[in-house]
């Protein structure tokens, strides 16, 4: 039970840092198919581009930690599926920090004063831009595996006897959802349908309050792996 609730917490916060390093942030500071606006925006709002890269980092945090803790508390269900789940949630993060890494090199012009110089306006601008507009493809075309691991989970919970089954079919959309979403950005190029994310959100705030205010039912937690 103390596992769930810390689970329950790592995942709010989670969704709190996610919401403003990955969309509030860059969508405050890239201006679409407009080079010099992007970058007026990176070197007007420094602080605030560095903070959200902190707030990255603490999601990515929270995320390694929850593939541990989801792997303890679903083992019970399939020992093999959990472990699955794990690793395409290991993957995830690791494919998603290559993206950051794109997010956070778009700041170089601005934040390294060598390369502000050597470099003129016009290629700053058009550097900053297309580190961002990589970091946008980078972080939607591997969505795939997010989805997956999420959809695992689900699939874990609905069969379990100590977690909600409602709970494990939204999750299960909204690993669906993810899928869909990348298929629909590699096969296209286009951004996706913001409605195919709308579902891991859901899914994440009532992951989150369950664990948090309802944890797991003890009395059907298996005796045999209690300890």
């Amino acid at each position: 039970q103390k596992i769930a609730r810390i689970a329950g917490l790592l995942v709010l916060i989670s969704i709190v840092a996610g919401a403003f390093a990955e969309v509030y942030v860059p969508g405050k500071l890239l201006v679409s198919s407009n080079p010099i606006g992007t970058a007026d925006n990176v070197a007007r709002h420094a602080r605030l581009f560095g903070a959200s890269f902190v707030f990255y980092l603490v999601e990515a945090v929270c995320d390694v930690t929850l593939v541990l803790i989801f792997y303890l508390l679903l083992r019970p269900v399939s020992y093999m599926l959990s472990l699955l789940a794990a690793f395409f949630g290991i993957v995830s993060t690791a494919t998603f920090a290559t993206a950051e890494l794109f997010y956070f090199v778009s700041s170089i012009p601005v934040l390294d004063a060598h390369v502000h110089n050597y470099l003129s306006q016009e290629q700053r601008s058009l550097f900053i831009y297309s580190s961002l507009t990589m970091y946008a493809y980078g972080g939607s075309i591997f969505m795939v595996f997010y989805g997956i691991a999420t959809a695992l989970r689900g699939y874990l919970m609905y069969g379990s006897a100590y977690l909600p089954k409602w709970l494990g079919i939204l999750l299960m959309l909204a690993g669906l959802g993810f899928i869909t979403r990348n298929l629909l950005i590699v096969l296209s190029l286009s951004s996706g349908s913001m409605f195919l994310a709308i579902p891991m959100f859901a899914a994440m705030i009532a992951l989150a309050g369950w664990l948090l205010f309802k944890g797991i039912d003890t009395n059907k937690w298996p005796a045999s792996i209690a300890e």
